[in-house]
């Protein structure tokens, strides 16, 4: 077997991991802490380091065009004056696979400091991030698929969806319609209503 077939296999046999012990009641558990926390006049935040900042700025996107308005808070940069983007009340998601990252431990502490809540995002629900958040949402993987089996490739896959997730609920939640979406996002092909929404 080729590497490309190596990690087919092992990305199909990681994804249906995933999905078998999805925690659907962290995920509601998170959407109606989101909410409520939003509803209080309070803003979400997420943040992450390395491949899990990319995460964040795309989770960030798809969380503020479904409905639910989201910050990227960069991992390294909110211990250097970032953190003035946040208010008390506020929350912010936090992914990391091992959860044992220092320099977002810095930031958690730091987050934490300003007085904000934290959702982690972790493959390790016993690690030192899943321990210091007030919910974890749990994206494990057992390896990632690639040569020396420590690029991030599974563990970005798991995340992803596990936020992806997360995005269907407080969609439904925020009950925007097909105008308000297209408000949101009015560029390109999804910014134009279909028949069936006039």
């Amino acid at each position: 077997m080729d590497v490309l077939e190596r990690f087919i296999e092992i990305s199909k046999e990681e994804f249906k991991q995933v999905c078998n012990t999805l925690d659907t009641d962290a995920l509601y558990k998170a959407c109606e802490f989101i909410y409520k926390m939003q509803v209080n006049g309070n803003r979400l935040h997420i943040t992450g380091i390395g491949k899990p900042a990319h995460v964040a700025a795309y989770i960030a996107s798809l969380f503020s065009s479904t409905g639910t308005p989201c910050y990227f808070l960069h991992g390294t940069e909110a211990v250097h004056g970032s953190c003035g983007q946040l208010v008390p009340g506020d929350t912010v998601i936090c992914i990391s696979n091992s959860g044992e990252t220092p320099e977002l431990k810095s930031t958690v502490t730091a987050v934490k400091n300003n007085g904000c809540h934290i959702i982690s995002v972790t493959g390790n629900n016993n690690s030192w991030l899943a321990k210091n958040s007030e919910i974890c949402l749990c994206a494990k993987v057992a390896q990632e698929g690639g040569p020396l089996n420590r690029a991030p490739r599974a563990s970005i896959i798991a995340e992803i969806f596990v936020l992806q997730c997360l995005s269907l609920l407080l969609q439904e939640k925020a009950n925007i319609t097909p105008q308000e979406y297209i408000k949101r996002h009015p560029g390109g092909m999804l910014g134009q209503l279909r028949e069936n929404e006039k």
